[in-house]
């Protein structure tokens, strides 16, 4: 395939969101602020989780100090958007060292953004505080 033809086929191929986890949390928790707005947000959207967006959902969720649902339950939840919406799964192959974090509350969010970069992804999060050129706020 030609570089042309292959900038072309990238440039109409639509762009493909990976879900924080306070993203899928909003998305899923039908009395969370932020539903409304996340969910209007996602529509049209080509949607993508990983290990960590997926694994995070589950721990906030089932947290008895969070939305202590069973666990079953936060997986059916789960896996049911993921049907639904036709969610993409993506590997998390970025090693951890290779990190930008700069601190222990940066981890997590850095770590999912150099991911998408390294992917020609964006990260869909709901915290303003990311700074890195592949987050996308929802608003």
């Amino acid at each position: 395939m030609s570089y042309h033809l292959a900038a072309a086929v990238q440039a109409a191929a639509p762009q493909k969101y990976l879900l924080d986890v306070n993203a899928l949390i909003a998305a899923l928790t039908l009395n969370h602020p932020d539903h409304r707005k996340t969910d209007a947000w996602l529509t049209g959207k080509v949607l993508v989780t990983c290990p960590l967006s997926e694994l995070g959902y589950l721990r906030i969720s089932t947290n008895p100090k969070a939305l202590n649902l069973s666990m079953a339950t936060a997986r059916r939840m789960l896996g049911t958007f993921i049907t639904k919406r036709k969610v993409e799964f993506v590997p998390a192959d970025v090693p951890a060292l290779k990190s930008v974090a700069q601190n222990s509350e940066q981890i997590t969010d850095q770590y999912l953004a150099q991911l998408v970069a390294n992917k020609g992804l964006k990260l869909a999060t709901l915290d303003q505080r990311i700074q890195h050129s592949a987050a996308e706020i929802i608003v």
